[in-house]
């Protein structure tokens, strides 16, 4: 269908380009046509979320032209895009947590009377909209604040999808996602390419992009280095485009580390009816996966544990110190404990802040006396840890919101290495990260357990558990229904314990 010149493309970039400090966009020229797919993938850092934030008039290019159907098309902000039919669905969430699904699925065109919101229409809406995404058993009145971002993902793309769009731009759509919701997303995008819509799909996940997209363009250094039909190239052609040089990023044989002492022990956390009596225990060097459906509990149980939400009942107990339950986080912290949070932007990071300040905040007595910051030891802290952790920034100072997604999460991990923890929580910790960065941060927690840390990972993809994980523990609705190791674990009994005792209280959506 692209190759054919009597079909006019749905959008069309000629010469795009945007600068910072240094070029973000080289002159790209995209097309994406009517019922295409049209895949994006690169290096964190190579542009891609600039490009979709220009398309969606969240960002304004240096240079070049956009054509909307053969028409000049130059959004200023979000709302021409959306009045152009260009709808984005980003990687970064931009739900209000204090309104509920249904307010957040429609909130710039709310059903209203005689100039009231009219609750019965409104909930009839979300209820359809919500079905599109498999989220039938969410209440349209449930507040966004109190899900989790597996479940928040899934709004965002219900909101698009209730809109009538022509240029779809999903950006990591399925970094939160378990298979059955990614099956679930990929059958509304065939659904929306037979009504003729045009998507331009950012992801670093290969065979989701050989399933779903015919078209790929690559990009490197803000420039784009390579485009084909999908079926052309493998996943070692893809690495070498983002890479400019020969695949490096196979992920090495997990080496079985020698597990020491219990360094956690949870017996009967409860935190309401959302989490029920969950027990287990982490040992020194292991490396021990949470894995289960979108709802199951996981993030509810790791911030349950990190006193970021209050238990309600049950014990924590960190290496040899007393049994109870933290209230806050400052707690665990003070215990031995460290947390890589799956909202990093929100509950990890201060955007505004420097790299420096960023990567510090776990460790700020040692750079302190009498009350004072030692700015020069935060440096010398923060290169290191740079330098270890490959993390792209000009200098310690540059600020966090100007670095990449994978950059971002680096960093959130690297406080904790400067903190000697003998337990990490790490909650989808490559979420949204390329296969450099994904391989890099997989050694990283290798390398934490081989020194002797607890190390507990929730991650959506079993591949990443398989590769990561001595053992591996199941949720399903708030309860633990499973424990495999290497000799017995597979997809298809992992699959079965997320599904145990599912019911309509998946409706609970506690992660």
């Amino acid at each position: 269908m692209q190759d054919d010149p009597r079909i006019e493309p749905l959008l069309r970039v000629e010469n795009l380009s945007k600068r910072y400090a240094s070029p973000v966009l080289r002159e790209i020229n995209l097309e994406i046509m009517p019922g295409e797919v049209h895949a994006l993938m690169g290096a964190n850092g190579a542009g891609k979320s600039t490009l979709a934030r220009i398309l969606c008039g969240l960002t304004i290019p240096d240079g070049g032209r956009l054509f909307r159907s053969g028409k000049s098309f130059a959004p200023q902000n979000k709302r021409d895009a959306q009045t152009a039919g260009v709808i984005m669905v980003m990687q970064e969430l931009n739900l209000l947590s204090t309104l509920s699904v249904a307010e957040n699925i429609f909130l710039d065109r709310l059903p209203q009377r005689a100039g009231f919101i009219c609750q019965q229409q409104l909930t009839r809406m979300a209820v359809e909209a919500l079905q599109r995404v498999g989220l039938s058993d969410l209440l349209p009145s449930t507040i966004v604040g109190t899900l989790g971002m597996g479940v928040r993902q899934l709004l965002e793309i219900a909101a698009a999808l209730a809109r009538r769009c022509q240029v779809l731009i999903l950006d990591e759509p399925t970094a939160a996602l378990t298979q059955r919701e990614v099956d679930l997303l990929f059958s509304n995008i065939r659904r929306l390419q037979a009504d003729g819509v045009g998507i331009l799909y950012i992801s670093h996940r290969m065979d989701e992009i050989r399933s779903i997209a015919s078209r790929v363009s690559v990009l490197r250094d803000g420039a784009c280095v390579a485009q084909y039909p999908t079926g052309d190239v493998n996943p070692n052609q893809f690495i070498r485009d983002m890479s400019g040089g020969e695949s490096t990023f196979v992920l090495p044989r997990v080496k079985k580390n020698k597990f020491r002492s219990t360094v956690l022990t949870v017996e009967k956390l409860c935190v309401g009816v959302r989490i029920r009596e969950v027990s287990f225990s982490l040992r020194s060097g292991e490396i021990l996966g949470l894995a289960g459906l979108v709802g199951s509990g996981r993030t509810l149980t790791l911030r349950a544990l990190f006193g970021a939400v209050r238990a309600t009942s049950g014990s924590v107990t960190v290496g040899e110190g007393a049994s109870g339950l933290f209230t806050h986080p400052s707690q665990a912290v003070a215990a031995g404990m460290g947390m890589v949070p799956e909202d990093r932007r929100h509950d990890a990071l201060l955007l505004s802040q420097s790299v420096r300040v960023n990567a510090t905040l776990s460790t700020l007595p040692i750079h302190s006396k009498r009350g004072w910051l030692n700015v020069h030891s935060e440096r010398h802290s923060t290169n290191r840890l740079c330098d270890r952790l490959k993390i792209a920034c000009k200098t310690p100072e540059q600020t966090v919101d100007e670095l990449s997604g994978g950059n971002q999460q680096k960093v959130s991990l690297g406080r904790w290495l400067e903190r000697s923890c003998e337990v990490l929580l790490c909650d989808e910790p490559t979420r949204g990260v390329d296969a450099a960065s994904k391989a890099s941060i997989h050694n990283l927690l290798r390398n934490v357990a081989a020194e002797g840390t607890g190390v507990l990972v929730v991650s959506s993809e079993l591949s990443e558990l398989f590769s990561l994980c001595d053992r591996i523990l199941v949720m399903s609705n708030g309860r633990m229904t499973g424990e495999f190791t290497a000799d017995n674990w597979s997809e298809e009994v992992i699959h079965a314990a997320a599904f145990k005792g599912l019911s309509t209280a998946h409706r609970e959506s506690v992660t």
